[in-house]
């Protein structure tokens, strides 16, 4: 053998495994890594038995009856917050408009919210004396009323077989009177009540008309993108029949109450422009609102005069059938595209869920659920 060539290289001794690891999963033994793990190794993680699912099924059934409670117990605010936002939707229209004509949106918005003060306040100059003066004069004819009573023969016969008269004076002082106090201090909250929750409309009424392009841009950014475009003209076109359909509905009542005002001004009855105002706000609510605004505006003028009454009835049976057959459907036709008894079927369900305000979003609601079944749903119907 050479004596230059080198002897072959000793083989490493094998690696050293790691003390307390498994052979198999390398996983440590027990009483290993006690500094990496303080309080022990984790354990099984636990068994989806049958208390497992119980318990987390009863959980689940607890939540969902307290989120129904929570919505039941706010429901009014729900309500409020949906009305506010339905009418700056459909103030929009004419903050847009004011604005092609130049001025910026805090202006235009000014000026729209400045129009809606004055409206209120008009109504309630125009509403509320008439009010308050036929309760003035009833309460200083109630003496005359009980006088004239005293001198009536046939009931001085009466009291003195009966004592019907200090029957009514008992009744007055222990059972009416108190009655009525209470009665005063429970209407005087209920008009301190509406005066809050009109402020409270109003209020969040600026905020969302203000906000309104800003809310609109952060909900199409909860839609995946890929759907944005779609999404938002969609939105566009539900927006803009909202705003149509609140424009046309008040000019309508607008028209109602203008020639109602007209009408009881030729026949003489007392507070016209007031039983007007009463016409255009119940002629806002569908299908039934002008029929109560006719039939109260009729009792009163029958309580003045009887032909003045009889004419009432006969002009609001006219002036409801042009109403329907002329002036809605012209003024409806490109705002809202919805089958009239689809309007009628979606009035009666909003009236029966919500009252007058259920009634008066069905409408627009069943003109949007119109437009995604067109646009969305009878596509795919028709590619399936």
């Amino acid at each position: 053998m050479s004596a230059d060539v080198e002897p072959p290289l000793a083989e490493s001794p094998p690696a050293e495994r790691p003390k307390n690891v498994s052979p198999e999963d390398g996983a440590p033994k027990d009483g290993a890594g006690e500094s990496d793990q303080p309080y022990g190794l984790p354990g099984k993680p636990l068994a989806r038995g049958p208390f497992l699912f119980g318990l987390v099924g009863g959980l689940g059934v607890l939540t969902a009856i307290a989120i129904a409670q929570m919505v039941v117990n706010s429901l009014s605010t729900i309500i409020l917050v949906v009305v506010a936002m339905f009418l700056a939707v459909g103030l929009n229209p004419a903050v847009e408009a004011l604005q092609r004509r130049g001025l910026a949106r805090r202006g235009a918005i000014s000026i729209v919210f400045t129009g809606v003060i004055v409206a209120f306040v008009l109504f309630g100059l125009a509403v509320v004396p008439p009010v308050s003066k036929q309760l003035t004069e009833f309460v200083a004819a109630v003496p005359g009323y009980i006088t004239e009573l005293s001198n009536n023969p046939t009931l001085r016969q009466l009291d003195a077989d009966y004592g019907i008269l200090s029957q009514l004076r008992s009744f007055v002082t222990n059972t009416l009177g108190p009655s009525l106090a209470s009665g005063i201090m429970g209407a005087g909250l209920v008009v301190l009540n509406g005066l809050f929750t009109t402020v409270t409309l109003l209020v969040l009424m600026l905020y969302f008309l203000g906000s309104l392009h800003t809310i609109k841009v952060y909900l199409i950014k909860l839609v995946p993108a890929s759907r944005r475009s779609r999404t938002s003209a969609m939105s566009e076109q539900i927006l803009s029949g909202i705003g149509g359909y609140v424009a046309g509905n008040v000019l309508i009542s607008v028209i109602a109450g203008l020639l109602t005002w007209i009408f009881l001004s030729i026949m003489g009855v007392q507070y016209a422009l007031a039983l007007a105002l009463v016409v255009a706000l119940t002629d806002l609510i569908p299908l039934v609102g002008a029929t109560i605004g006719a039939v109260l505006v009729s009792g009163v003028a029958l309580l003045q005069s009887v032909p003045a009454g009889i004419a009432c009835a006969i002009f609001f049976l006219i002036y409801q059938q042009v109403e329907n057959y002329l002036i809605y459907p012209r003024v409806m036709k490109r705002s809202v595209d919805v089958t009239p008894a689809v309007t009628v079927i979606a009035a009666l369900f909003g009236g029966a869920l919500l009252g007058i305000v259920g009634a008066l979003l069905a409408i627009p609601v069943a003109a949007a659920i119109s437009l995604i079944i067109r646009e969305v749903v009878l596509p795919r119907q028709d590619r399936s």
